[in-house]
Protein backbone atom coordinates (compact mmCIF):
# COMPACT_ATOMS: atom_id res chain seq x y z
CA UNK A 1 0.00 0.00 0.00
CA UNK A 2 1.34 3.73 -1.14
CA UNK A 3 -0.12 6.64 -0.53
CA UNK A 4 0.43 10.17 -1.94
CA UNK A 5 -0.33 14.09 -1.99
CA UNK A 6 -4.00 14.42 -2.68
CA UNK A 7 -5.26 17.77 -4.47
CA UNK A 8 -8.98 18.01 -3.02
CA UNK A 9 -10.59 15.28 -0.10
CA UNK A 10 -14.67 15.68 -0.14
CA UNK A 11 -17.48 12.88 0.30
CA UNK A 12 -19.66 11.57 2.99
CA UNK A 13 -18.39 8.48 5.12
CA UNK A 14 -19.49 6.34 7.90
CA UNK A 15 -16.88 4.60 9.95
CA UNK A 16 -16.88 1.64 11.58
CA UNK A 17 -18.57 0.68 15.09
CA UNK A 18 -17.42 1.46 18.01
CA UNK A 19 -14.60 -0.75 19.70
CA UNK A 20 -15.82 -0.05 22.97
CA UNK A 21 -18.74 -0.58 23.04
CA UNK A 22 -18.58 -3.35 20.76
CA UNK A 23 -16.29 -5.33 23.35
CA UNK A 24 -18.92 -4.41 25.98
CA UNK A 25 -22.09 -5.58 24.45
CA UNK A 26 -20.52 -8.99 23.78
CA UNK A 27 -19.22 -9.14 27.35
CA UNK A 28 -22.25 -7.48 29.47
CA UNK A 29 -24.42 -9.97 27.26
CA UNK A 30 -23.04 -12.96 27.51
CA UNK A 31 -23.36 -12.59 31.45
CA UNK A 32 -27.11 -11.85 31.23
CA UNK A 33 -30.64 -13.49 30.52
CA UNK A 34 -32.00 -13.78 27.46
CA UNK A 35 -30.87 -12.46 24.41
CA UNK A 36 -28.89 -8.99 23.90
CA UNK A 37 -28.87 -8.05 19.93
CA UNK A 38 -25.80 -5.65 18.73
CA UNK A 39 -26.52 -3.62 15.47
CA UNK A 40 -23.64 -1.59 14.34
CA UNK A 41 -20.82 -4.17 15.57
CA UNK A 42 -17.37 -3.62 14.86
CA UNK A 43 -15.82 -6.36 12.88
CA UNK A 44 -11.95 -6.11 13.37
CA UNK A 45 -10.27 -8.41 15.30
CA UNK A 46 -10.05 -7.10 18.56
CA UNK A 47 -13.48 -7.86 19.06
CA UNK A 48 -13.73 -11.09 17.02
CA UNK A 49 -11.36 -11.72 19.82
CA UNK A 50 -13.68 -11.23 22.71
CA UNK A 51 -16.81 -13.51 20.58
CA UNK A 52 -14.01 -16.40 20.69
CA UNK A 53 -13.59 -16.22 24.22
CA UNK A 54 -17.30 -16.16 25.56
CA UNK A 55 -17.38 -18.78 23.06
CA UNK A 56 -15.16 -21.08 24.72
CA UNK A 57 -17.18 -20.37 27.73
CA UNK A 58 -20.25 -21.66 26.14
CA UNK A 59 -22.23 -18.74 25.06
CA UNK A 60 -24.11 -19.02 21.88
CA UNK A 61 -22.95 -15.75 19.85
CA UNK A 62 -24.40 -15.89 15.97
CA UNK A 63 -22.36 -12.89 13.94
CA UNK A 64 -23.68 -11.88 10.51
CA UNK A 65 -21.05 -8.73 9.95
CA UNK A 66 -22.26 -6.09 11.97
CA UNK A 67 -24.95 -7.83 13.73
CA UNK A 68 -24.26 -9.62 16.60
CA UNK A 69 -26.41 -11.82 18.66
CA UNK A 70 -25.92 -13.25 22.07
CA UNK A 71 -27.82 -15.87 23.78
CA UNK A 72 -26.67 -15.02 27.47
CA UNK A 73 -26.51 -17.67 30.62
CA UNK A 74 -27.05 -15.01 33.12
CA UNK A 75 -24.52 -13.79 35.93
CA UNK A 76 -23.64 -17.22 37.10
CA UNK A 77 -23.54 -18.86 33.39
CA UNK A 78 -19.94 -19.28 31.98
CA UNK A 79 -18.78 -22.60 31.22
CA UNK A 80 -14.78 -23.45 32.13
CA UNK A 81 -13.29 -23.13 29.07
CA UNK A 82 -11.04 -26.68 27.72
CA UNK A 83 -8.03 -24.50 26.93
CA UNK A 84 -6.69 -21.13 27.49
CA UNK A 85 -8.71 -18.11 26.23
CA UNK A 86 -6.81 -16.25 23.41
CA UNK A 87 -7.59 -12.48 23.91
CA UNK A 88 -5.24 -11.72 20.51
CA UNK A 89 -4.28 -7.82 20.30
CA UNK A 90 -6.79 -6.95 22.79
CA UNK A 91 -6.24 -5.17 26.16
CA UNK A 92 -9.78 -4.40 25.99
CA UNK A 93 -10.55 -8.33 26.10
CA UNK A 94 -7.80 -9.23 28.66
CA UNK A 95 -8.74 -6.39 31.51
CA UNK A 96 -12.25 -6.53 31.10
CA UNK A 97 -12.39 -10.13 30.93
CA UNK A 98 -10.11 -10.38 34.04
CA UNK A 99 -12.99 -8.84 36.06
CA UNK A 100 -15.08 -11.84 34.67
CA UNK A 101 -13.19 -14.52 35.27
CA UNK A 102 -12.13 -13.22 38.72
CA UNK A 103 -15.80 -13.73 39.89
CA UNK A 104 -16.54 -17.18 38.22
CA UNK A 105 -16.10 -20.67 40.48
CA UNK A 106 -13.60 -22.27 37.71
CA UNK A 107 -9.96 -21.45 37.45
CA UNK A 108 -8.82 -20.29 33.26
CA UNK A 109 -6.00 -18.94 32.05
CA UNK A 110 -5.58 -16.39 28.81
CA UNK A 111 -2.54 -15.07 26.76
CA UNK A 112 -2.48 -13.30 23.54
CA UNK A 113 -0.09 -12.08 20.91
CA UNK A 114 3.64 -10.90 21.80
CA UNK A 115 2.21 -7.19 22.22
CA UNK A 116 -0.45 -8.11 24.75
CA UNK A 117 2.36 -10.32 26.74
CA UNK A 118 4.35 -6.85 27.00
CA UNK A 119 1.24 -4.76 28.56
CA UNK A 120 1.09 -4.35 32.19
CA UNK A 121 -1.61 -6.05 33.56
CA UNK A 122 -0.39 -5.29 36.97
CA UNK A 123 -2.79 -2.39 37.08
CA UNK A 124 -5.87 -4.91 37.74
CA UNK A 125 -3.84 -7.92 39.34
CA UNK A 126 -3.48 -5.65 42.20
CA UNK A 127 -6.73 -4.21 43.34
CA UNK A 128 -8.54 -8.20 42.12
CA UNK A 129 -6.01 -9.24 44.61
CA UNK A 130 -7.42 -6.76 47.28
CA UNK A 131 -10.77 -8.13 46.55
CA UNK A 132 -9.79 -11.87 47.48
CA UNK A 133 -9.01 -13.14 43.74
CA UNK A 134 -7.12 -15.53 42.63
CA UNK A 135 -5.05 -14.18 39.53
CA UNK A 136 -1.35 -14.40 39.13
CA UNK A 137 1.02 -13.49 36.13
CA UNK A 138 1.86 -16.69 35.14
CA UNK A 139 5.37 -15.75 34.30
CA UNK A 140 5.53 -13.66 37.24
CA UNK A 141 6.53 -10.22 35.09
CA UNK A 142 2.75 -8.47 35.71
CA UNK A 143 1.70 -9.61 32.16
CA UNK A 144 -0.07 -12.53 30.87
CA UNK A 145 -0.17 -14.73 30.23
CA UNK A 146 -2.35 -14.64 33.28
CA UNK A 147 -4.22 -17.53 35.32
CA UNK A 148 -7.81 -16.45 37.03
CA UNK A 149 -10.53 -17.26 39.33
CA UNK A 150 -11.84 -20.08 41.70
CA UNK A 151 -11.90 -17.99 44.82
CA UNK A 152 -14.91 -15.57 46.58
CA UNK A 153 -14.89 -11.80 46.32
CA UNK A 154 -15.71 -9.12 48.48
CA UNK A 155 -16.46 -5.36 47.94
CA UNK A 156 -13.46 -2.95 48.11
CA UNK A 157 -13.55 0.84 47.50
CA UNK A 158 -10.26 1.41 44.82
CA UNK A 159 -8.23 4.61 44.77
CA UNK A 160 -7.24 3.94 41.44
CA UNK A 161 -3.78 5.19 40.49
CA UNK A 162 -4.70 5.78 36.63
CA UNK A 163 -6.80 7.39 34.85
CA UNK A 164 -8.05 3.58 32.64
CA UNK A 165 -11.51 2.84 31.67
CA UNK A 166 -9.58 -0.91 31.50
CA UNK A 167 -8.83 -0.87 35.42
CA UNK A 168 -12.44 0.78 35.90
CA UNK A 169 -14.35 -1.46 34.12
CA UNK A 170 -12.66 -4.48 34.92
CA UNK A 171 -12.92 -3.44 39.16
CA UNK A 172 -16.17 -2.77 38.72
CA UNK A 173 -17.41 -5.97 36.69
CA UNK A 174 -15.20 -8.02 39.42
CA UNK A 175 -17.85 -5.90 41.92
CA UNK A 176 -21.19 -7.79 40.25
CA UNK A 177 -19.84 -10.94 41.45
CA UNK A 178 -18.58 -9.16 45.00
CA UNK A 179 -20.66 -8.54 48.33
CA UNK A 180 -21.53 -4.99 48.77
CA UNK A 181 -20.70 -2.03 46.90
CA UNK A 182 -17.38 -2.14 45.00
CA UNK A 183 -16.60 1.25 43.93
CA UNK A 184 -13.57 3.09 41.75
CA UNK A 185 -11.93 6.51 42.19
CA UNK A 186 -10.09 7.69 39.81
CA UNK A 187 -7.66 10.42 39.50
CA UNK A 188 -9.25 11.91 36.12
CA UNK A 189 -12.56 10.84 34.50
CA UNK A 190 -12.02 7.55 32.16
CA UNK A 191 -14.80 6.63 29.12
CA UNK A 192 -17.89 5.98 31.20
CA UNK A 193 -19.45 3.23 28.32
CA UNK A 194 -19.29 0.31 30.77
CA UNK A 195 -21.32 2.78 33.54
CA UNK A 196 -23.71 3.56 30.71
CA UNK A 197 -24.25 0.10 29.32
CA UNK A 198 -24.62 -1.42 32.69
CA UNK A 199 -27.24 0.78 33.93
CA UNK A 200 -28.94 -0.24 30.60
CA UNK A 201 -28.39 -3.92 31.24
CA UNK A 202 -30.09 -3.50 34.86
CA UNK A 203 -27.32 -3.26 36.83
CA UNK A 204 -27.51 -0.87 40.01
CA UNK A 205 -24.49 1.14 39.23
CA UNK A 206 -23.53 4.92 39.70
CA UNK A 207 -20.92 7.60 38.85
CA UNK A 208 -20.66 10.68 41.53
CA UNK A 209 -17.64 13.37 40.31
CA UNK A 210 -14.76 10.75 40.00
CA UNK A 211 -16.34 7.63 42.07
CA UNK A 212 -18.55 5.02 39.92
CA UNK A 213 -20.02 2.05 42.29
CA UNK A 214 -22.09 -0.91 41.78
CA UNK A 215 -23.65 -3.09 43.66
CA UNK A 216 -22.81 -6.79 43.43
CA UNK A 217 -25.36 -10.00 42.34
CA UNK A 218 -27.54 -7.85 40.10
CA UNK A 219 -29.90 -9.17 37.40
CA UNK A 220 -28.95 -8.36 33.92
CA UNK A 221 -31.38 -8.56 31.26
CA UNK A 222 -30.15 -9.23 27.47
CA UNK A 223 -30.95 -5.72 25.48
CA UNK A 224 -31.13 -4.55 21.86
CA UNK A 225 -27.97 -2.01 21.30
CA UNK A 226 -26.94 0.21 18.28
CA UNK A 227 -23.28 0.85 17.83
CA UNK A 228 -22.56 4.14 17.37
CA UNK A 229 -19.43 4.92 14.94
CA UNK A 230 -16.22 4.91 16.52
CA UNK A 231 -14.67 8.38 16.87
CA UNK A 232 -11.40 6.61 17.28
CA UNK A 233 -11.87 5.50 13.43
CA UNK A 234 -13.65 9.24 12.83
CA UNK A 235 -10.43 11.05 14.10
CA UNK A 236 -8.27 9.86 11.23
CA UNK A 237 -10.47 11.35 8.84
CA UNK A 238 -11.66 14.47 11.15
CA UNK A 239 -7.50 15.47 10.75
CA UNK A 240 -7.45 14.76 7.31
CA UNK A 241 -10.17 16.95 6.66
CA UNK A 242 -8.52 19.68 8.58
CA UNK A 243 -4.82 19.59 7.20
CA UNK A 244 -5.79 18.93 3.29
CA UNK A 245 -6.57 21.35 0.65
CA UNK A 246 -9.88 21.42 -0.69
CA UNK A 247 -10.87 18.98 1.69
CA UNK A 248 -15.02 19.12 2.80
CA UNK A 249 -16.22 15.78 4.67
CA UNK A 250 -19.10 14.70 6.13
CA UNK A 251 -18.66 11.92 8.93
CA UNK A 252 -21.67 9.99 9.82
CA UNK A 253 -23.12 8.80 13.20
CA UNK A 254 -20.26 8.98 15.25
CA UNK A 255 -20.12 8.50 19.23
CA UNK A 256 -19.49 12.08 20.82
CA UNK A 257 -19.15 11.31 24.27
CA UNK A 258 -17.79 13.40 26.43
CA UNK A 259 -15.47 10.83 27.61
CA UNK A 260 -14.26 10.00 24.42
CA UNK A 261 -14.58 13.12 22.46
CA UNK A 262 -11.25 15.48 23.33
CA UNK A 263 -10.29 15.74 19.71
CA UNK A 264 -13.11 17.75 18.68
CA UNK A 265 -11.84 20.20 21.44
CA UNK A 266 -8.43 20.23 20.45
CA UNK A 267 -9.36 20.62 16.47
CA UNK A 268 -11.25 23.59 17.82
CA UNK A 269 -8.59 24.69 20.37
CA UNK A 270 -5.80 24.65 16.80
CA UNK A 271 -8.75 26.77 15.12
CA UNK A 272 -10.32 23.24 13.05
CA UNK A 273 -13.25 24.39 11.25
CA UNK A 274 -15.28 21.20 13.02
CA UNK A 275 -19.22 21.43 13.78
CA UNK A 276 -21.69 19.07 15.02
CA UNK A 277 -24.97 18.21 12.98
CA UNK A 278 -27.98 16.53 14.07
CA UNK A 279 -26.80 15.30 18.13
CA UNK A 280 -28.74 12.62 19.12
CA UNK A 281 -28.90 10.41 21.26
CA UNK A 282 -28.91 6.78 20.56
CA UNK A 283 -28.48 3.47 23.04
CA UNK A 284 -27.66 5.97 25.68
CA UNK A 285 -24.75 7.29 23.74
CA UNK A 286 -24.59 10.81 22.61
CA UNK A 287 -24.42 10.93 18.50
CA UNK A 288 -23.79 13.29 16.02
CA UNK A 289 -22.17 13.82 12.28
CA UNK A 290 -19.15 15.79 12.25
CA UNK A 291 -18.60 17.97 9.63
CA UNK A 292 -14.94 19.18 8.92
CA UNK A 293 -12.72 21.27 5.99
CA UNK A 294 -9.65 22.39 5.36
CA UNK A 295 -8.29 24.81 7.95
CA UNK A 296 -5.26 26.72 8.68
CA UNK A 297 -4.55 25.41 12.13
CA UNK A 298 -2.05 26.95 14.70
CA UNK A 299 -0.50 24.95 17.29
CA UNK A 300 -1.82 24.78 21.17
CA UNK A 301 -0.88 22.40 24.54
CA UNK A 302 -2.88 19.47 24.82
CA UNK A 303 -2.60 18.32 28.90
CA UNK A 304 -4.30 17.98 31.98
CA UNK A 305 -8.03 16.02 31.91
CA UNK A 306 -8.48 16.28 28.33
CA UNK A 307 -6.07 13.54 28.01
CA UNK A 308 -8.30 10.52 28.82
CA UNK A 309 -10.45 11.40 26.36
CA UNK A 310 -7.85 12.03 23.44
CA UNK A 311 -5.45 8.86 24.51
CA UNK A 312 -5.93 6.89 21.25
CA UNK A 313 -6.27 9.81 18.89
CA UNK A 314 -2.75 11.30 20.29
CA UNK A 315 -0.67 9.78 17.00
CA UNK A 316 -3.14 11.48 14.32
CA UNK A 317 -3.34 14.47 16.75
CA UNK A 318 0.59 14.63 16.51
CA UNK A 319 0.40 14.35 13.11
CA UNK A 320 -2.06 17.41 12.80
CA UNK A 321 0.31 19.51 14.82
CA UNK A 322 2.62 18.86 12.54
CA UNK A 323 0.76 20.54 9.39
CA UNK A 324 0.09 23.36 12.37
CA UNK A 325 2.07 26.67 12.29
CA UNK A 326 3.87 27.17 15.70
CA UNK A 327 4.53 25.40 18.98
CA UNK A 328 2.24 21.89 19.84
CA UNK A 329 3.16 20.57 23.51
CA UNK A 330 1.29 17.43 24.65
CA UNK A 331 1.99 16.26 28.24
CA UNK A 332 0.55 13.82 30.94
CA UNK A 333 0.40 11.27 28.66
CA UNK A 334 2.96 8.75 29.94
CA UNK A 335 -0.04 6.07 29.15
CA UNK A 336 1.39 5.73 25.03
CA UNK A 337 4.39 4.13 26.33
CA UNK A 338 2.09 1.22 27.21
CA UNK A 339 0.11 0.61 24.29
CA UNK A 340 0.32 -1.81 21.40
CA UNK A 341 3.57 0.09 20.81
CA UNK A 342 5.62 2.77 22.80
CA UNK A 343 3.40 5.49 20.74
CA UNK A 344 5.57 8.67 22.16
CA UNK A 345 8.85 6.65 20.58
CA UNK A 346 7.07 5.07 17.08
CA UNK A 347 5.19 8.36 16.63
CA UNK A 348 8.25 10.27 17.49
CA UNK A 349 10.36 8.24 15.10
CA UNK A 350 7.91 8.26 12.05
CA UNK A 351 7.60 12.20 12.09
CA UNK A 352 11.07 12.74 11.93
CA UNK A 353 11.61 10.44 9.04
CA UNK A 354 8.74 12.40 7.22
CA UNK A 355 10.77 15.70 7.85
CA UNK A 356 9.09 17.06 11.27
CA UNK A 357 10.00 18.86 14.27
CA UNK A 358 9.45 16.61 17.16
CA UNK A 359 10.86 16.25 20.44
CA UNK A 360 10.07 13.45 22.72
CA UNK A 361 9.44 13.78 26.49
CA UNK A 362 9.15 11.87 29.54
CA UNK A 363 5.04 11.91 29.10
CA UNK A 364 4.47 13.36 25.34
CA UNK A 365 5.65 15.00 22.81
CA UNK A 366 7.17 19.01 21.61
CA UNK A 367 5.59 19.16 17.72
CA UNK A 368 7.28 22.43 15.86
CA UNK A 369 4.74 22.80 13.03
CA UNK A 370 4.88 23.99 9.41
CA UNK A 371 8.04 22.05 7.88
CA UNK A 372 7.20 20.36 5.07
CA UNK A 373 6.40 16.35 5.00
CA UNK A 374 7.89 13.96 2.72
CA UNK A 375 7.06 10.27 2.19
CA UNK A 376 9.22 7.83 3.66
CA UNK A 377 8.65 3.96 4.69
CA UNK A 378 6.27 3.92 7.99
CA UNK A 379 7.58 1.73 11.09
CA UNK A 380 4.22 0.59 12.22
CA UNK A 381 5.22 -1.78 14.80
CA UNK A 382 2.13 -3.69 14.03
CA UNK A 383 0.23 -0.90 15.69
CA UNK A 384 -3.07 -0.20 13.81
CA UNK A 385 -3.00 3.54 14.87
CA UNK A 386 0.51 4.17 13.88
CA UNK A 387 -0.28 2.42 10.48
CA UNK A 388 -3.57 4.99 10.00
CA UNK A 389 -1.79 7.75 11.62
CA UNK A 390 0.67 7.92 9.34
CA UNK A 391 -1.94 7.26 6.25
CA UNK A 392 -3.35 10.78 6.82
CA UNK A 393 0.53 12.03 6.83
CA UNK A 394 1.23 10.49 3.52
CA UNK A 395 -1.90 13.00 2.11
CA UNK A 396 -0.04 16.07 2.67
CA UNK A 397 3.51 14.62 2.40
CA UNK A 398 5.81 15.10 -0.92
CA UNK A 399 6.61 11.82 -2.45
CA UNK A 400 5.25 8.40 -1.94
CA UNK A 401 4.14 7.03 1.56
CA UNK A 402 4.67 3.30 2.44
CA UNK A 403 4.09 0.99 5.17
CA UNK A 404 6.19 -1.97 6.72
CA UNK A 405 2.64 -3.59 7.92
CA UNK A 406 -0.58 -1.84 6.98
CA UNK A 407 -2.70 -5.09 7.23
CA UNK A 408 -2.59 -4.26 11.18
CA UNK A 409 -5.55 -1.83 10.28
CA UNK A 410 -7.73 -5.06 10.32
CA UNK A 411 -7.38 -4.84 14.37
CA UNK A 412 -9.90 -1.55 14.71
CA UNK A 413 -10.91 -0.85 10.94
CA UNK A 414 -10.82 -3.49 8.22
CA UNK A 415 -11.72 -1.39 5.07
CA UNK A 416 -9.72 1.61 6.18
CA UNK A 417 -7.67 1.89 2.92
CA UNK A 418 -10.96 1.73 1.00
CA UNK A 419 -12.79 4.47 2.73
CA UNK A 420 -9.41 6.44 2.36
CA UNK A 421 -9.33 5.60 -1.08
CA UNK A 422 -13.08 6.55 -1.87
CA UNK A 423 -12.63 9.86 -1.11
CA UNK A 424 -9.37 11.28 -2.46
Amino acid sequence: MAITKVKSLKGEITVPGDKSISHRGVMFGAISEGITELTGFLDGADCRSTISCFKAMGIDITQEHDHVVIHGKGLKGLSAPSKMLDVGNSGTTTRLISGILAGQKFISSLNGDESIQKRPMGRIITPLTSMGAHIKSIKDNGCAPLEIGGAPLHAIHYDSPVASAQVKSCVLLAGLYADGVTSVTEPVISRNHTELMLKGFGADIKSEGLTASIVGGPRLIGQKITVPGDISSAAYFIVAGLICENADLLIKNVNTNPTRAGIIQVAKNMGGNIELLNERIVSGEPVADIHVSSSDLHGCEISGEIIPTLIDELPVIAVMAACASGTTTIKDAAELKVKESDRIATVTENLNNMGADITPTDDGMIIMGGESLHGTTIKTYKDHRIAMSFAIAGLVADGETSFDDEGCCVISYPNFFDTLKALS
